[in-house]
């Protein structure tokens, strides 16, 4: 469906559209066909459009609420694509409630999170990915997300998507048009043109999978988790990433019972970095508890760092084990075992080194962390220039992006032995759907909804 087939509700809705709290500055959105009429009637005042006023905000009973700025936008030119009025008084949580509590007096309602982005949707003035590029913005962890989240904002997601979903339209045209003229004498299906076509948006979309997978990544922030036995350095290390003592750091095995964890940024990238307790056989009930959130934590890790004391006579390393994440071994406290910092391959690896990375380093002096650092950033995909990706995504794009590779696959391989035009056109009709409900050229309303609630209020 399109943006414009979901009820657009022509209710005048109200938010404030700043953080809650003490500041300079607060800002109460108004949205809807009685926008300027309100904003006249709280000013008393004739506003202009797009001219700022300064004016006093008077209450229901003829008190003076506060003193500001008022500016009115004439719909189709605002953000809503409504009309648009905004107050901007001064930055107390009482006189901004007091002022909002003013507007839905004269005939506002309160808006649903996310309802004034829904409504610039519905009016076309975003698409589906861009709004959600708006709330990436918003909530960008780094300096990297939110550029590429003000990207998508602009229309660099979308516009690619567009591009490659334009490409399958052109195709299932040509398709079609082959079928519709059996009467020619050359077969445009079985010429070859047909297969190369799909070959190449098959290599297409793979690369757009790629970049998309690491712009939500970019936005959600990267989950890696430390694991490892007990006493084996995992507080100290982290410690050191963070470069802060977030964790209590002894000599005594088991120190950490809980999961400990910290935001950092390595190369723009955001991580979630998490410490867990020692993997050992528990010796009371809390460290039972601990060790099963530190096991519950490696599930939703994005990659798997563990932590193994160098200067150990045995080392257990998780690399025999079957982990369907990335695995970086890290061989700690080599400022006692006296190894050389850095890559190394570890006794027992398959020739060649193939395997889990295995760095060598020193939590307490450092040695070895900038290698580290480089081998998690390479984990993510982000290892080298042509590895940035130029937009933010959401996991909900890579889902729809892979659902859309596998019926291209599917299309492949059911064309390769049939030849059928009918089968290939409905395939590429379900791809051209899938694809479209990523800028919301065809999306439910039950997506919409699931979407535009977690946006904050005012947004």
């Amino acid at each position: 469906m399109s943006a414009t087939s979901r009820a657009l509700d022509q209710d005048t809705i109200a938010a404030i559209a700043t953080p809650s709290g003490r500041g300079g500055v607060s800002v109460i959105r108004v949205s809807g066909p009685e926008a300027k009429v309100i904003a006249e009637r709280l000013t008393q005042k004739t506003l202009q459009v797009r001219h700022p006023v300064l004016c006093r905000f008077i209450g229901d009973t003829g008190h003076v609420i506060d003193e500001g700025l008022t500016l009115v936008f004439e719909g189709p030119a605002s953000f809503t694509g409504e009309d648009v009025a905004e107050f901007h008084g001064h930055g107390g949580v009482v006189v901004t409630n007091l002022l909002l509590e003013a507007c839905l007096s004269l005939g506002a309602r309160l808006a649903r999170p996310g309802e004034f982005s829904e409504r610039a949707f519905l009016n076309n003035k975003l698409d589906l990915a861009q709004a959600e590029g708006l709330a990436d913005l918003i909530d960008a962890p780094t300096v990297e997300a939110a550029r590429q989240a003000s990207a998508s904002l602009q229309g660099v997601f979308s516009n690619a998507v567009n591009d490659f979903n334009q490409k399958v339209i052109e195709l299932r045209v040509y398709v079609e048009a082959s079928m519709d003229f059996p009467e020619e004498e050359i077969d445009f299906l079985n010429e070859g043109g047909v297969f190369d076509s799909l070959s190449d948006l098959k290599d297409e979309i793979g690369e757009l999978i790629k970049k998309a997978q690491r712009g939500a990544l970019m936005s959600r922030g990267a989950q890696i988790v430390m694991t490892g036995a007990p006493n084996a350095g995992k507080s100290s290390l982290m410690n050191r990433l963070a470069n802060q003592a977030v964790a209590i750091v002894t000599d005594i095995p088991g120190t950490t019972r809980d999961v400990i964890r910290q935001s950092i940024s390595i190369e723009g990238v955001a991580i979630q970095l998490s410490d867990t307790a020692g993997i050992r056989s528990a010796s009371n009930e809390i460290e039972r508890e601990g060790i099963q959130r530190a096991q519950a934590e490696l599930e939703r890790a994005d990659i798997i760092i563990e932590v193994i004391d160098d200067t150990a006579s045995e080392k257990v390393d998780l690399s025999r084990e079957s982990t369907p994440q990335p695995l970086i071994r890290v061989h700690n406290k080599i400022d006692l075992s006296h190894r050389t910092p850095g890559l190394f391959i570890a006794p027992g690896s398959a020739e060649g080194g193939s395997g889990p990375a295995t760095i060598a380093v020193s939590a307490v002096t450092g040695e070895g962390i900038d290698e580290l650092e480089r081998s998690i950033i390479q984990h993510l995909g982000f290892g080298d220039a042509s590895a940035t990706t130029p937009f933010s995504a959401r996991e909900r794009h890579v889902t729809c992006l892979k659902r859309a590779d596998g019926m291209l696959q599917d299309a492949l391989l059911r064309f390769k032995t049939s030849k059928a035009g009918e089968l290939l056109a409905e395939d590429l009709r379900d791809m051209h759907t899938e694809l479209a409900s990523i800028t919301g050229a065809m999306s439910t309303d039950d997506l919409l909804g699931e979407i535009f609630s977690s946006f904050c209020i005012g947004k």
